[in-house]
């Protein structure tokens, strides 16, 4: 079996453009890939034009590690977000080729299920009015859906620091989510890498009664150092990584050990087999896994096949029942959270389990798609100019 070429098809919002990538072959099995790109979705698109030349064509689907590795370093420049992504997005493709072609789903192919359900929580949920009354219904929306997990950022436009008032209002929003869900429901708190050291430190401990599963990204990325200044001086887990695109640069996060949850992202690290690979190594620290994932149903059908089949897999976000929930469609097949206990649950399909309806995702034309987090109400998820 051999690759015949690829096709590109981008699902546009207002606030996030996400590509399906279909991996053509001279058997007639397709398979695809996802990912969700901020501001580069071109230039994603303008790197798969020339990897199809220089490295897909006529590919061996099946051999998944040699493709990677040619994509990853025959080009001889550094692998960034753009290229990690677009080998992501094609490495599911061949992943999906093949579990179509055995007649087994890419969990299997993996080492076989370690479990039958992956939690999920809810992101994206907050798309409302900034206030502790807003925050308690839409909390409470979500705890009826059935998820027994949510994550929110209540600190606005902060940035390095978050004076008194803004803060007295921030624990004041998250005051009334957890009095919306209940001491039961995990809620994961998210600093999107905002603050210093020392502001982190302090809203961690103005936060800590409300008992957060999770803090996440509390200093920007770059710095680990930083990072473990922070780890020093909370109590509460910490959680980084959707902005490492390369599993060998968390070789740091684990010597430091200033992390407790990594959170690769399934489409910018190069996909599924290296993303497994990471759990594997986070597995010897032990260190718990929780893939970022604010795609669409394909990335993350993609990102469950990890979970399945990973003993350190801790928890899977979703946004696709409240930001865009619309866009479901374009996907046969796509994962949905059980309602009974707020969990996905294993499916023996072949390959991802997937199948991209053309035709509905043609209904969302590529968008201008804005997500600014420094900007007023970024949290609605509606740029400037939206309705």
């Amino acid at each position: 079996m051999r690759i015949t070429g690829i096709s590109t098809h981008v699902v546009g919002t207002p606030w996030r453009n996400l590509t399906y990538v279909q991996v053509h072959t001279d058997e007639g099995i397709t398979g695809v890939g996802e990912t969700r790109m901020l501001g580069h979705t071109d230039a994603l698109l303008g790197y798969l034009k020339e990897a199809e030349v220089n490295h897909i064509l006529g590919s061996d689907p099946f051999a998944v590690e040699d493709l990677v590795r040619r994509m990853k370093y025959g080009d001889f420049g550094r692998a960034g977000e753009i290229v990690m992504s677009g080998i992501a997005v094609v490495e599911m493709a061949c992943w999906d080729i093949k579990g179509k072609a055995l007649g087994v789903p890419v969990w299997q192919l993996l080492g076989g299920r370690v479990t039958d359900k992956v939690k999920a929580y809810a992101n994206g949920w907050y798309t409302t009015e900034r206030t502790p009354e807003a925050y308690h219904k839409a909390a409470q929306a979500v705890v009826e859906r059935g998820y027994r997990a949510l994550k929110i950022d209540p600190f606005g436009t902060g940035h390095f620091e978050l004076d008194h008032k803004e803060t007295l209002y921030a624990v004041s929003l998250i005051e009334a989510v957890r009095d919306a869900i209940g001491p039961e429901t995990e809620l994961m708190l998210e600093m999107h890498g905002r603050f210093s050291p020392a502001t982190a430190v302090r809203l961690a401990r103005e936060l800590a009664p409300f008992d957060p599963a999770w803090l996440e990204e509390p200093v920007p990325p770059e710095n680990l150092k930083a990072l473990e200044k922070v780890a020093a001086k909370v109590d509460i887990p910490l959680a980084t990584g959707e902005r490492v695109h390369d599993r060998i640069e968390f070789r740091e996060l684990f010597e430091s050990q200033a992390v407790d949850i990594l959170q690769p992202d399934v489409g910018h690290i190069g996909g599924i087999w290296e993303t497994r690979k990471l759990a594997a190594t986070a597995e010897t620290h032990y260190m718990l896994v929780a893939p970022h994932n604010v795609g669409g149903p394909v990335l993350t059908a993609a990102s469950l096949q990890v979970g399945f089949t990973s003993p350190n897999f801790k928890i899977l976000e979703h946004f696709n029942d409240f930001a865009d929930a619309e866009i479901k469609k374009v996907v046969k097949g796509a994962p949905q959270v059980n309602p009974q206990d707020g969990c996905f649950h294993l499916s023996d399909a072949p390959g991802l389990g997937v199948e991209l309806d053309v035709d509905a995702a043609a209904e969302f034309p590529q968008q201008q798609a804005r997500f600014d987090l420094w900007a007023e109400g970024w949290e609605q998820r509606k740029p400037k100019g939206t309705k």
